[in-house]
């Protein structure tokens, strides 16, 4: 990362005249802190500033705005695709101070938050009132819920749920103008003009940067229950996981691993699981009453031809063991190769045995190991493609692996993401997925929010 010009000087003072000295640095350490995220992919912004409200953010904009100088909005930095890399330099504006909770309303099902509150720290202020959030990502302990938004982050409760653009009812957002917009009401039903919050979320900060959201709340389930399905091989499980989500019991959770995830899972996770081809972990939440009746019925459906035993955890031990490993996946697949691309592509649920068919065809060719785990209930598996950049052959296959990876996936009738966003990373791809002038027409709108393009520059759009 090379040494960039200074910011004008009249920006400098302007906002060091907001924000006080603690809240504008333009010192090499905090650039260098916030110059990556958990893409691993790095630029340094020229310098940092920490919001401590709406006022703070509506003054950053509009400065940058009159000195034409990008500004790239953040949370915790956990997004994977380099959403949050200050790729023209500019400034990093952090949210994390951002942190209040300003209401709970049980009556209402609604929550009101600052963009910086963490996730998990959301979910433990519901749990006493009997809600919770229903979006999950990996990352919940420490991913903030603007984060979340900004990237329409799911988990593994979105099969029944939702992800976060079904589960947020209004938002309050700064455009790259520095107008502030109040999108949204707080009711559950609306119809009155164009649908602004659904808009912004998953827009990946390039319209506008939240700054309070109206979330909506789901009552905890009175009970869960967790079954472990072992299958014979991937073509095995994927059919059955259309034949699950075929019948009316819908899971609350319905995840998917291969045999290579299996064995990660086991071996650098700590669970306790035989070997196997590939696995479903399939959670179902409900009444008490109606608990068992919902567990049959899944149950029927995950029996099939290559299922080697279908168990319910014991106890609250094995639940969690099992939560724990599914989640330790991702940093476990290091052991298989020093670099990995992972990417969460969606197909229509039905299509998800030919996906995995797919997959392991392109691996096959390739040379390249490929681990799939994820989502399933919904159709979006998290493709893991395993590589050495010291072995010539698989660094030279990467790339052209990746791409008929998502030229297949888009022929099976899905998309490039499900969660994760698109940032950097998948950028290149957006014109396989989206026709010219759908995104001639989504160019015309990040013109509207933000005709200067200061906001999260080179990200999102082509």
């Amino acid at each position: 990362m090379s040494e960039q010009t200074p910011l004008p000087v009249e920006l400098q003072r302007a906002l060091e005249r907001q924000l006080a000295p603690q809240g504008f640095s333009t010192a090499q350490a905090d650039r260098l802190s916030y110059a990556y995220d958990n893409s691993r992919i790095e630029a340094l912004p020229q310098a940092v500033a920490w919001a401590h409200n709406q006022d703070d953010v509506i003054a950053i904009v509009a400065a940058c705005r009159a000195h034409r100088v990008p500004l790239v909005a953040r949370g915790q930095g956990t997004n994977t695709t380099g959403a949050t890399v200050p790729l023209a330099g500019g400034i990093v504006l952090s949210l994390e101070r951002m942190r209040r909770i300003i209401e709970i309303d049980p009556d209402n099902r609604a929550a009101v938050v600052e963009p910086g509150v963490l996730n998990g720290d959301l979910q433990a202020a519901l749990r006493p009132h009997g809600l919770f959030w229903p979006p999950d990502p990996t990352s919940a302990a420490y991913s903030s819920i603007g984060g979340n938004l900004a990237c329409n982050a799911g988990g593994p409760r979105a099969v029944k749920y939702g992800a976060c653009r079904d589960n947020v009812l209004a938002l309050d957002a700064v455009a790259g103008t520095g107008a502030l917009l109040r999108c949204g009401t707080r009711t559950t039903k609306g119809a009155t003009g164009y649908d602004l919050t659904r808009f912004l979320v998953g827009s990946e900060g390039t319209l506008a940067i939240i700054t309070q959201a109206t979330l909506k709340l789901t009552p905890l389930p009175e009970t869960v229950r967790t079954l472990r399905a072992l299958y014979r091989d991937v073509a095995s499980a994927a059919a059955a996981v259309a034949r699950i989500m075929r019948q009316p019991a819908t899971p609350c959770a319905l995840e998917f691993m291969d045999g290579e995830a299996v064995r990660l899972a086991r071996e650098i996770g700590g669970a306790d699981i035989p070997a196997a081809g590939a696995l479903l972990m399939i959670e179902v939440d409900g009444s008490h009453a109606a608990i068992q009746a919902s567990v049959d019925a899944v149950s029927r459906a995950a029996h099939g031809d290559g299922l080697i035993s279908l168990d319910s955890a014991g106890n609250e031990d094995e639940v969690r063991q099992l939560w724990a490993a599914r989640k330790a996946l991702s940093p476990a697949l290091r052991s298989i190769a020093p670099e990995k691309i992972n990417e969460d592509v969606v197909v229509p649920v039905s299509r998800v045995p030919d996906l995995v068919a797919t997959v392991g065809a392109i691996s096959r060719r390739s040379g390249i190991p490929i681990v799939c785990f994820g989502h399933a209930g919904n159709g979006n598996l998290h493709v893991n493609l395993m590589f050495d950049p010291a072995n010539s052959a698989q660094a030279g296959n990467a790339p052209s692996a990746l791409a008929e990876v998502f030229d297949q996936v888009i022929a099976l009738g899905g998309t490039l993401s499900g969660e994760h966003g698109i940032g950097i990373a998948k950028r290149p791809f957006m014109s396989k997925a989206i026709d010219p002038a759908t995104l001639a027409m989504m160019q015309a709108i990040k013109g509207q929010f933000d005709p200067d393009g200061i906001l999260n520059p080179g990200k999102l759009l082509p």
